[in-house]
């Protein structure tokens, strides 16, 4: 199961999205990384199917065929969500994120409680305006950091100069020089090797540069911006996992927002990183969340 659809927003945009899954089965939201689009839910679908879990996938403002929103807030968010599943006659629902998807799966269980039934957060990244040690971010977060703050014009000058490489799909034979050069987690790079895996990652993440520069610009300030609440304000279940070698966020991290975190679950599993973590134990972390 999967077709893009169109739901028209309050504010005259839109929010574009697919479905995978069951189309009868418990309704997931689901909350893609970044830079990433919608199809990265393409990674729950196998798993979706046969535990009857209806998957809604949708692409944020400015990614893919999203309509942009200017100097949009992380805040924001929870209203889209919302009247997205309204659209699709939603009551209560369950929210999945990974990576860069778990500030808006937060947001939304803190905003609206009372239909968000409980989230699963996977290789999520922290409140990262709000870290006084950066050591447990991605050398390349630190660096984009540090730009965004002194040097925000060269920053978004290299998002320009990055599209045209972004967007490229490189040919079958050389993936395994892309995962080289990428010098991934040797589990990661593992996971990737197959192909429906790497197409659900990086096919989404080209859709996201193709659609536009600035989508995918705007949805990185939000995580060097505070969120605007603190996570002890979360009060619905939480499923935390983290792979213990996850390099983009260390579980370390992971360990601290759980402490905080009222009701919250969590599970680090050893010998998985940030992307062979959603590849590898999908079926278990949506098993676990439809049981809550």
């Amino acid at each position: 199961m999967s077709s893009e659809k169109l739901v028209r927003l309050k504010n005259g945009g839109v929010t574009a999205f697919e479905e995978y899954g069951d189309p009868n089965g418990v309704p997931v939201v689901f909350c893609h990384g970044w830079p990433s689009s919608r199809i990265m839910a393409q990674l729950t679908d196998n798993a979706a199917r046969d535990l009857r879990i209806r998957i809604i996938s949708p692409d944020r403002p400015g990614i893919s065929r999203s309509s942009l929103e200017p100097n949009r807030k992380l805040g924001d968010w929870p209203q889209v969500a919302q009247q997205l599943v309204d659209h699709l006659g939603i009551g209560e629902f369950r929210m999945l994120a990974i990576s860069g998807g778990a500030p808006y799966a937060y947001a939304t269980a803190r905003a609206i409680p009372q239909r968000v039934r409980a989230i699963a957060i996977v290789s999520g990244a922290p409140p990262i305006s709000d870290l006084t040690d950066r050591e447990g971010l991605l050398l390349l977060y630190r660096w984009m950091l540090t730009l965004y703050r002194s040097r925000p014009q060269l920053l978004r000058r290299l998002f320009y100069l990055a599209r045209p490489i972004a967007s490229l799909r490189p040919p079958l034979r050389f993936r395994p020089l892309l995962l080289k050069i990428l010098m991934l987690q040797p589990c990661d790079a593992e996971s990737l090797r197959d192909s429906a895996a790497f197409e659900a990652v990086f096919e989404s993440q080209r859709r996201a540069w193709r659609g536009s520069v600035e989508g995918v610009m705007m949805d990185a300030q939000i995580y060097a911006q505070p969120w605007g609440f603190p996570i002890e304000e979360v009060r619905v279940p939480v499923r935390l996992w983290h792979g213990k070698q996850d390099r983009a966020f260390s579980f370390r991290l992971a360990e601290a927002i759980a402490k905080r975190l009222p009701i919250c679950e969590a599970h680090y599993v050893d010998g998985a990183g940030h992307y062979s973590l959603p590849i590898r134990y999908m079926r278990e972390i949506l098993e676990d969340l439809i049981s809550l």
